[in-house]
């Protein structure tokens, strides 16, 4: 049953302010030039908003590293967990470069296991270090992208593997309910383009314990075709939600409804008919029934819009885009959907950044879509950073993860100086870490973003990848939970 703009505009006037703001993180506003909050606590003074974070939340600032690598508060240590180029996969090759999305698993006898994509686009010959192509686990053998399986044992050993080789541009993925990854391409190259034997923009299960479950590895066609950036699975009610980072035009916000009848599990989404369960694309409307047709419009966190759900036509995308099958009246689209993250009952979906191809332009939006409500909230709001080399702001949100310390952290895929940043429950953000390697210059900016933000199973270490050179790292520290 979907929700319509009537349903939505008749609940709204009931209650007055709108449908009440779902998940457990406040309406939020970031400097610099954020738009202004709905919540008057959020912004304590106009020196705290000018510098890009709220003082007394967080672990004070960032100390310079001597090695040149990552800056962090006191307190705090990292280690390297991977590192393309440098660190070996069990066979031999060297780690792959271009870490992106990341997530964790408790692995046996203590151990904690990670999937690693690694977004490598384009012909394999392009790449030093391509995701090596181990027998059993190549899905098209011209594709340099791929996942890497990495164990983290209690005394600190390091193993890594192939999950998955063959693919392309893997991007932010996402984790199951039932302890798998679900890699996705963001792309949508046919057989023929860069040498691809076969056509790619799809998602592709990744086991994390078993191996041998990643034999012959098979797209999940059922999930459809497209620029996919990042997936999330609702554990109750069965729903896969899926970002597409694509312009020309915006990209869309999906949902697959599956089968009646299926049961998730490891492996049985692979099982699926190409055109199983129901694929469709979100439509917005604000409290007054009026259609929404970009995120970009809401300019105040605490905006509430409605959501129902159209079907795509043809979700494979045979001979035109998903994303160009709707006539603009049909959907809402957004610019760079990119990272989500499952919690409080919904997702966290991220917009990092909208420009000239949007209505309105902005620095970033995390919005949280309640599915029992069906209601989609902005929580997140970062106004157009104008001086991004500049050190204190945070621009350009791209992977996302729910902190078991409370509120969000966030990985910064912005044009300047790049930060792990927090988020609190209340609103306030704080700075975790800093990009030290790839600092750049003006005349010669080298700026690579952060990926793969998630903390380990037991809560004590997050987990990062800085994307270029490629490397995996583990942060650990006093932790503590932030309640405002």
């Amino acid at each position: 049953m979907s929700l319509t703009r009537r349903d939505f505009a008749r609940k709204s006037a009931i209650t007055g302010a709108g449908v009440a703001l779902a998940g457990s993180v406040g309406a939020l506003a970031t400097a610099p030039n954020a738009l202004a909050a709905t919540d008057v606590d959020i912004v304590e003074d106009a020196d705290s908003a000018h510098d890009g974070h709220h003082h007394g939340v967080g672990y004070g600032p960032l100390l310079p590293d001597p090695n040149g690598l990552l800056a962090l508060p006191a307190g705090f240590t990292y280690k390297i967990i991977t590192y393309s180029g440098r660190t070996k996969l069990e066979s031999g090759e060297f780690t792959p470069s271009n870490h992106d999305g990341t997530a964790t698993f408790e692995g046996p006898r203590g151990t904690t296991l990670l999937v690693n994509n690694h977004e490598l686009a384009g012909a394999r010959a392009q790449w030093p270090h391509p995701v090596p192509l181990t027998e059993g686990l190549v899905y098209d053998p011209a594709a340099a992208g791929g996942c890497t399986v990495v164990e983290v044992r209690r005394g600190g050993e390091v193993a890594e593997w192939v999950g998955i080789a063959g693919t392309a541009t893997n991007c932010a993925g996402g984790s199951t309910p039932w302890g798998t990854w679900l890699t996705c391409e963001e792309t949508e190259d046919k057989a023929g383009k860069n040498g691809f034997t076969k056509d790619h923009g799809y998602v592709f299960e990744v086991d994390p314990e078993d191996r041998r479950a990643n034999r012959d590895p098979k797209p999940i066609k059922a999930l459809g075709r497209y620029a996919h950036e990042a997936v999330v699975v609702d554990p109750k009610r069965g729903h896969a939600y899926l970002t597409e980072d694509a312009a020309g035009p915006n990209g869309l916000l999906y949902r697959w409804t599956p089968p009646e009848g299926f049961r998730h599990g490891r492996g049985r989404l692979r099982s699926l008919a190409d055109d199983a369960g129901v694929l469709q694309a979100f439509k917005c409307f604000d409290s007054g029934g009026k259609f929404v047709d970009d995120l970009s419009r809401a300019t105040k966190t605490g905006t509430v819009y409605g959501v129902d759900w159209v079907d795509v036509p043809d979700r494979d995308a045979r001979t035109v885009s998903t994303r160009k099958q709707f006539t603009d009246g049909q959907i809402t689209r957004a610019r760079k959907l990119e990272g989500m993250w499952w919690g409080d009952g919904g997702t966290y979906i991220v917009s990092s950044f909208a420009r000239a191809e949007s209505p309105v332009q902005h620095d970033g939006q995390v919005w949280f879509y309640d599915p029992k409500r069906r209601t989609l909230t902005l929580k997140v709001l970062l106004g157009v950073n104008p001086d991004p080399a500049q050190d204190g702001a945070f621009d350009g949100p791209d992977n996302i993860t729910v902190s078991p310390y409370g509120g969000l952290v966030i990985a910064e895929d912005g044009e300047g100086v790049q930060h792990l940043f927090g988020a609190t429950e209340s609103g306030r953000t704080y700075p975790i870490a800093r990009n030290e390697l790839n600092i750049g210059t003006e005349a010669e900016p080298e700026y690579s973003e952060f990926t793969g933000v998630t903390f380990s199973p037991d809560g004590r270490t997050l987990f990062a990848n800085i994307q270029t050179p490629g490397i995996m790292l583990a942060i650990t520290g006093p932790w503590k939970r932030h309640k405002r």
